[in-house]
């Protein structure tokens, strides 16, 4: 007997693979996951090839190898990377696949009681690097999407795997007859409101609601962008499904201020839930940080990434989230910040950095574009966080009132 979620995986397979990543005829295609999402895996596997891919490859990493390697392993093993796996990722800049990784963690819990200093330092941080400098650069055809498991579902008090996919569903598009169709209209709206913010220029983006009073500066180098981008062979693409967002990677030099998330999140590379963060900034540097629960991975992670206390990126989410539609926290960052409006520390994207493809890492830095080996999304939108727009002569235009975007052309 099928499963009752057969029909949704299909047409989830369908909208990723012709859409997502939009594979082309002859083209490989290259899946990261976890050995649970091998059913999403396959379905994604079995529609490249029906477009015409040339090779599908998928490539497993085990969470538990890398918990015993933290319990376990030699200090100088702590993260090291096999040279034929780095060479790997770097033929990808020869082979052009469509690149697609899977996430929604279905062991939540399983780094719980280690060594935190340990863990940070298991992070493959040389080979993430790679496959950041080939997606910050687009030089691929990419995406991240969800992929349903039971024990995603438990962790985030859904009955089962089958009502996680109901959810996914709705921010997904799914539910809508013409799924393909209901896409292009919602990334039309998106384009829309990028458009419209670029046209207007500003010189800084504030956040202001309990807790927060955050400014951050916009450099002349910045675009903001919006769903849909295109890679080095001018194939469009959608990094992220679902999405919701309107972003720009901030000037790092510019950010002042303090501000509070409104919803909890998943810390992955340290296995930690994060509630109740706050955090100021001074002259574009996190200065302080604290939070209700899981401060100890936060301050970790800032002690160990470098750049890790500089911001890479500021969004916009209004209240017509799908993804905040379903209801539920995720725990998941590819959904959970699509809950509502956010930044991010860490690294910011060349692609929406005038010329910052082309440049060298210290060339970015020094341009204002922040380059770090994280990028850590929280959300810190809500009915009561307003969004203004401050030119460069201080004139103040509202962007987001009480969670709808405001701002007209």
């Amino acid at each position: 007997m099928s499963e009752p979620y057969e029909h949704l995986l299909k047409a989830y397979a369908k909208l990723v693979i012709r859409l997502g990543v939009n594979v082309q005829p002859g083209q490989p295609v290259v899946i990261w996951c976890v050995p649970e999402q091998a059913p999403v895996a396959r379905a994604l596997a079995e529609e490249a090839y029906r477009v015409g891919a040339s090779s599908v490859e998928i490539d497993y990493s085990d969470p538990y190898l890398q918990r015993d390697q933290v319990r376990f392993a030699p200090d100088d093993q702590l993260g090291r990377v096999p040279a034929a796996q780095l060479a790997d990722v770097r033929s990808w800049r020869e082979t052009r696949p469509a690149f697609i990784r899977l996430t929604g963690n279905p062991h939540p819990q399983l780094m719980d009681g280690l060594d935190a200093d340990r863990l940070a330092r298991s992070v493959p941080m040389e080979l993430l690097a790679e496959v950041r400098s080939l997606l910050g650069s687009n030089e691929l055809a990419w995406t991240v999407v969800g992929a349903p498991t039971p024990g995603w579902a438990e962790s985030i008090g859904v009955a089962g795997v089958a009502e996680l996919w109901d959810a996914v569903a709705v921010a997904m598009r799914l539910d809508e007859d013409d799924p393909m169709g209901a896409w292009r209209e919602h990334v039309a709206t998106l384009q829309r409101r990028r458009d419209v913010l670029n046209d207007r220029g500003f010189d800084r983006i504030r956040y202001r609601g309990p807790g927060t009073d955050l400014t951050v500066g916009v450099s002349p180098e910045s675009s903001w962008v919006a769903a849909s981008m295109e890679n080095a062979d001018g194939v469009e693409f959608m990094a992220n499904m679902p999405t919701e967002e309107i972003f720009f990677s901030p000037d790092w030099r510019r950010a002042e201020g303090v501000v509070r998330t409104t919803a909890p999140f998943f810390l992955t590379t340290m296995g930690a839930m994060v509630e109740g963060l706050e955090i100021e900034l001074h002259d574009g540097t996190i200065v302080g940080a604290r939070a209700e629960r899981g401060e100890q991975a936060v301050q970790k992670q800032f002690e160990t990434v470098p750049r890790a206390r500089h911001l890479g990126e500021v969004a916009i989410v209004d209240g017509s989230s799908r993804v905040r539609r379903t209801g539920l926290t995720f725990k998941d960052m590819l959904y959970d910040e699509n809950i509502g409006s956010h930044i991010a520390w860490g690294t910011g994207f060349p692609f929406a950095w005038q010329n910052g493809v082309r440049m060298t890492t210290e060339e970015r830095i020094a341009s204002g574009l922040n380059q770090s080996g994280t990028h850590v999304d929280i959300v810190v939108g809500s009915p009561q966080v307003e969004i203004e727009g401050i030119s460069a002569d201080g004139t103040i235009v509202p962007i987001v009132e009480g969670d709808r975007f405001v701002l007209d052309a």
